[in-house]
């Protein structure tokens, strides 16, 4: 399609709307974004459980850009037309000591290693448990906020950034505030699948490239980040239903947890897994829910585990 390209070595990992553009363009062009996993490419084919705690967390969720788009100022929107993605192959999911939603329960480092088709045409497997069918898309995405200085990456912001939505995928149109002259677009923290929750923190982290095309709606800012996906969202998933646990109670967050819990210990007692091998499969392709929330005083969430992955 003639996309322009900007290399990985035009990555940050912070937004700062002082960062110099790796590259200008119009309203109506293409980019091709050369994109670094979540960790810097810290973990390789050789990569072990013990690596996880020599994470630098200084480098996490490299984001390649930013693109200064010609016109954007100031209360406009930017409009993002997803493009496709081109997988490296390689990836990996980890539990990561302190992190996730059950980070009190599962406190030892765990790696796992990923190899896969890289057209993503074909499920990865998890060594003897499951395949993954997978579904590629970008896990931060946004523009630069117009607070000075180096803001975290890490947190989701009204201007985008560290989403982790899949259906920030291939077909996907993104709508997000423009908040400094020129937007500053990024993009980074590409996924080749993840559940609704990445309950553990991490889903199939891998390197890719990845297009996107921008154009302008002047004055006409989103409140918040929106999007409009070209069709169904769980089609790769839905194929064979779904085994669900459910969390009840005050609390969404607690909900929440127990219902992951509920699941993990299913997955454990049914199909002989550790632990932290449910886990880790939960948080690349299981779906937390809010199924009920007006029901007061207690809220229900569900966690939906598709059963597919082990056809």
């Amino acid at each position: 399609m003639g996309h322009r390209t900007i290399h990985s070595a035009s990555c940050h990992c912070g937004w700062d709307n002082s960062l110099p553009p790796a590259m200008t363009i119009a309203p109506g062009e293409s980019v091709r974004f050369e994109c670094r996993d979540a960790a810097y490419g810290h973990f390789g084919p050789a990569s072990v459980d013990a690596d996880v705690k020599a994470l630098d967390f200084d480098r996490v969720n490299p984001v390649t850009g930013p693109v200064f788009i010609d016109g954007a100022e100031p209360g406009d929107c930017l409009k993002v037309t997803i493009g496709n993605f081109e997988p490296s192959g390689f990836g990996w999911t980890a539990i990561i000591p302190g992190f996730g939603l059950l980070a009190d329960q599962f406190s030892d480092p765990r790696l796992h290693l990923w190899e896969y088709d890289s057209r993503a045409a074909k499920p990865a497997m998890f060594g003897r448990h499951a395949h993954i069918p997978l579904k590629p898309f970008a896990g931060t995405i946004g523009v630069a906020p117009a607070q000075p200085g180096l803001h975290s990456i890490v947190p989701p912001r009204r201007v985008g950034g560290n989403l982790d939505i899949r259906d920030l995928s291939a077909g996907t149109v993104l709508y997000l505030p423009v908040e400094v002259r020129g937007a500053l677009f990024s993009v980074g923290d590409t996924h080749a699948a993840q559940g609704d929750g990445e309950i553990c923190g991490t889903a199939i982290e891998s390197a890719m490239d990845a297009a996107f095309t921008f154009d302008l709606i002047k004055r006409k800012a989103p409140p918040m980040p929106r999007f409009t996906t070209p069709g169904p969202v769980t089609r790769h998933l839905d194929g064979a239903g779904y085994e669900v646990t459910t969390g009840v109670g005050p609390d969404l967050m607690e909900a929440a947890r127990n219902a992951v819990s509920g699941m993990i210990d299913l997955l454990a007692a049914t199909r002989g897994m550790a632990p932290e091998e449910a886990y880790m499969l939960c948080s690349v392709c299981g779906d937390l829910r809010i199924s009920e929330i007006v029901d007061a005083p207690n809220w229900v969430v569900s966690f939906y585990f598709p059963r597919i992955v082990f056809e």
